[in-house]
């Protein structure tokens, strides 16, 4: 099967390579270089290890928890997760947070946001801007999540005093009727770009805002058909100013879609497959300071969760550099049964400060976990 499914990754990345650029498709397609994954590997994917890699306990759940996502505000770090007592998006998922001086030691966690009855809510990402920070709340429809939900956000100035819940808008002044992925990116210039998954429950479109608070003015971005299903996506920015996101492919494909936009978020061309093996999960994406793009997430190629890595990429597009950041080995045992509660490491988001990298993620949708891995300066 590893075989197959290698050779499926490969049979798609020539028919997008020979097919992609013409008919407005992107000049470049994000690719990994032959050789750095090795899938017959299911243990390191041939990968060594990131060096001096550090794994640090934020919080250790009797229950579930997921989407981690962290945030830098006046010299501390800030996690929310979403939290229920056993199984994934049940009525009583709420978010949880917890903050810290040096990203090493964690406060116990304090209700962000609680559930409604009607709705629970999970995390849709941080927004720090100037003297404030916000974080992006998703309101779910409880009784049935497959009606989607609403998207509300909460502030704070001093990270202790949180204000009301209060609807995230459109341009119009409408509610956004959706769900925000965790990844808002600001650009320069105040912009803020985003995705929002609308009704029907998985329909994923681009958004963006030039209201720097990130809390209005969202409108929906150009965004065609193209292959696969697109959903969670995460964006970084490339060396000549365009955007690359990159996808999950509901399908199945077992690889991420991407998409380029030329113009700041408020076109997109059609979803593509690229080579580069996923696990059907979120991933996160980003821009370092010497102009080199990352990715974090699950490379396997199936199913399994059980392997984290990194790869680099000097423009954005040819990924030649990966390292491994944890195995199946370094799994603890999960504690307790529920719905969707799958076993690996889920759902990385990073958060850069300074020369490091810090990444979010949850372990066996058990417990919430941070990695600061060290970036050294390209050669």
């Amino acid at each position: 099967m590893l075989l197959e499914r290698r050779i499926l990754i490969m049979i798609v990345f020539v028919v997008t390579a020979i097919c992609g650029c013409g008919h407005g498709g992107p000049a470049s397609i994000p690719r990994m270089a032959e050789g750095v994954l090795d899938l017959q590997d299911s243990v390191t994917l041939g990968l060594k290890r990131y060096a001096d890699t550090q794994w640090i306990d934020v919080f250790r759940s009797d229950g579930y928890v997921n989407n981690a996502v962290l945030a830098h505000f006046r010299g501390k770090y800030y996690c929310m997760w979403q939290q229920s007592e056993k199984d994934e998006d049940s009525p009583d998922t709420h978010i949880l947070y917890s903050t810290s001086p040096d990203g090493q030691s964690w406060s116990g966690p304090a209700v962000l946001v609680p559930c409604t009855g009607e709705y629970f809510s999970s995390p849709g990402g941080w927004l720090p801007h100037g003297d404030t920070l916000t974080a992006l709340v998703n309101y779910i429809y409880a009784p049935d999540r497959s009606q989607g939900g609403k998207a509300f956000y909460v502030s704070t100035a001093d990270g202790l005093h949180w204000s009301e819940p209060r609807p995230v808008s459109m341009a119009d002044g409408t509610p956004v009727q959706g769900i925000f992925e965790q990844d808002p990116l600001a650009l320069p210039g105040g912009r803020t770009v985003g995705a929002v998954h609308f009704q029907p429950w998985t329909t994923l479109c681009p958004v963006y805002t030039d209201d720097p608070s990130g809390v209005r003015g969202w409108k929906k971005a150009d965004f065609p058909e193209g292959e696969g299903h697109p959903i969670e996506p995460s964006q970084y920015v490339v060396g000549d100013g365009a955007l690359v996101m990159f996808m999950r492919d509901q399908e199945s494909s077992f690889v991420k879609l991407f998409s380029v936009s030329a113009d700041r978020g408020e076109s997109w061309s059609a979803p593509r497959r690229t080579n580069i093996p996923d696990s059907r999960s979120k991933q996160c994406t980003g821009t370092l300071p010497d102009g080199r793009t990352f990715w974090v997430g699950n490379p396997t190629g199936s199913k399994s969760r059980r392997v984290l890595a990194i790869s680099f990429s000097d423009d954005g597009y040819l990924y030649e550099k990966a390292f491994l950041l944890a195995d199946p080995g370094d799994l603890p045992a999960r504690r307790k049964e529920g719905r969707y509660k799958t076993p690996g490491y889920n759902y990385p988001k990073a958060c850069l400060v300074g020369d490091t990298l810090w990444i979010a993620l949850s372990v066996n949708k058990e417990d919430v976990a941070v990695v600061p891995l060290e970036i050294a300066p390209s050669r």
